[in-house]
């Protein structure tokens, strides 16, 4: 591997800026995600049976909370096992690969080469499948648009098997098209009102790929600006007036990634996490209105922890 994949920056990156929590703070959100762990080793969302997408978030989460212990990579890898790579979704074949990676890295077993279920040809001919006229890669293979989020998880995969992206210059003018008028970025082609995920997703695509440039950071800056929310947190786009953990996340990474600390304000975004977000008893909920934690908006609030050590800085 030339270089290190974005997805194990980013874990290295949320993990030692987890290191200065205090240790009942650790444990009550340890404790929280391990209460959504099933007798078959995953872990499932706010409802429902073990799922690979709300495994990968615990897995994610405990890594940063020193979680991983032997027993429970046993556990999750013995889960890992019972699923066929071959013709999983986009978002499920992610998780499944972020997930084997963080247990490998922590200990844990090396399922890619213990695996038979891994062929790295026929996954990339499958991914390619989903690859449409506008350069950008489809939902499914129903799609007929490219989508910037399934674009930028078919570019991690690409890159955690450092494998060039076929037609890179393709999925570029792709991004680049994808970029409305207000800054950021959107999902799919017919949209007009920017998003933070999808500008997320869209830039992150742009650093792996190695085109950034100080126009797009400009227009960046404009963006976040506009969807920072009085709360402290990032709103999801500019008609929703509330923040939620997901854009508040993601808005905070590529701030941080693209070096727009000034769109951030550390105080009011601490305040809106820990007062709004962070349940006494452990676990995070998506909004102020949510009234329920899961493991996925758990990992967005500590990730959001994580990185206020590096705003700090």
């Amino acid at each position: 591997m030339t270089a290190t994949p974005y997805l194990i920056r980013l874990a290295e990156r949320l993990s030692q800026g987890f290191k200065g929590e205090n240790a009942i703070r650790k444990e009550k959100h340890s404790r929280f995600i391990l209460s959504k762990q099933m007798s078959d080793g995953g872990f499932r969302g706010r409802e429902g049976d073990s799922d690979l997408y709300y495994t990968s978030f615990a897995v994610r989460s405990l890594w940063m909370l020193d979680g991983l212990k032997p027993k429970l990579l046993d556990q999750v890898s013995g889960y890992l096992r019972c699923h066929s790579l071959e013709d999983m979704n986009v978002v499920d074949l992610v998780s499944w690969l972020y997930t084997a990676l963080a247990i490998q890295l922590a200990g844990g077993d090396d399922l890619f080469s213990s695996t038979r279920n891994i062929d790295p040809a026929k996954l990339f001919r499958n991914l390619e499948e989903l690859r449409r006229d506008d350069g950008g890669y489809a939902k499914s293979r129903e799609g007929s648009l490219g989508s910037t989020y399934r674009s930028f998880l078919v570019t991690l995969l690409y890159e955690l098997f450092d494998r060039e992206i076929p037609q890179k210059n393709s999925l570029i003018q792709f991004i680049y098209d994808r970029q409305r008028d207000d800054g950021g970025f959107v999902e799919i082609a017919p949209m007009r009102q920017s998003g933070t995920n999808p500008t997320a997703a869209a830039t992150a695509i742009l650093q792996i790929l190695g085109h950034e440039d100080e126009e797009v950071r400009d227009d960046v800056r404009e963006f976040l600006n506009s969807v920072r929310s009085d709360e402290g947190g990032f709103q999801a786009n500019t008609r929703i007036l509330f923040a939620d953990g997901l854009s508040t996340f993601t808005g905070m990474l590529t701030a941080l990634d693209w070096d727009l600390k000034e769109c951030l304000r550390p105080k009011p975004m601490l305040a809106f996490l820990t007062d709004w977000l962070e349940l006494p008893t452990g676990g995070f909920r998506g909004a102020s209105w949510d009234d329920e934690a899961d493991v996925e908006y758990t990992f967005y609030g500590l990730g959001c922890l994580a990185l206020r050590s590096t705003v700090e800085a």
